[in-house]
């Protein structure tokens, strides 16, 4: 688990992650996995920095490497601290699992999804309203068309007297 400042990560993402393969690349180890694991207000200020960007890094080395990783981490501009432990027990799904910032990813991406199709089947809604009113008027213009033709055809009427009984 390597930590960079949030502010860093966010303007040069490409740099950090750069950083940390070329320190496991020099060190001659196989990173099986890298990824964003979580931006977080960090406990107590480190170097003057609040936040935190957790990179969470999977790699298979010998053990006299992690000394050398940890050398290169503590001469790094760009790496405030790291944390290297031994992940013997780890499943290929384990190693895999969403981190919380994929989570929050997937997430954001749902909700934006679902506010979409909210969106789409409001407007099919209003459609089918639309639609409706629109059947209905125009029934009604059609009935009020067959009786105006059905008077025509029978021709003038009389009125009809109405009586007081």
């Amino acid at each position: 688990m390597f930590l960079v400042d949030s502010a860093r990560a966010a303007s040069d993402w490409d740099g950090i992650n750069a950083t940390i393969k070329k320190i496991l690349e020099k060190a001659k180890v196989e990173i099986v996995s890298m990824r964003k694991w979580d931006d977080r207000k960090l406990a107590y200020n480190i170097r003057g920095i609040e936040r935190g960007t957790y990179i969470l890094c999977y790699f298979k080395a010998e053990g006299q490497k992690i000394q050398e990783i940890e050398t290169s981490v503590r001469l790094s501009e760009k790496i405030i601290r790291a944390l290297i432990l031994s992940t013997v027990q780890m499943t290929k799904e384990d190693i895999e699992k969403d981190t919380p910032a994929a989570k929050a990813e997937k997430e954001k991406q749902k909700t934006t999804s679902g506010q979409q199709e909210n969106e789409v089947i409001e407007q099919g809604d209003q459609q089918e309203d639309f639609q409706a009113v629109q059947d209905l008027i125009f029934d009604e213009a059609a009935e009020d068309i067959e009786q105006a033709e059905g008077a025509e055809a029978e021709g003038p009427q009389e009125p009809k007297a109405v009586s007081d009984d």
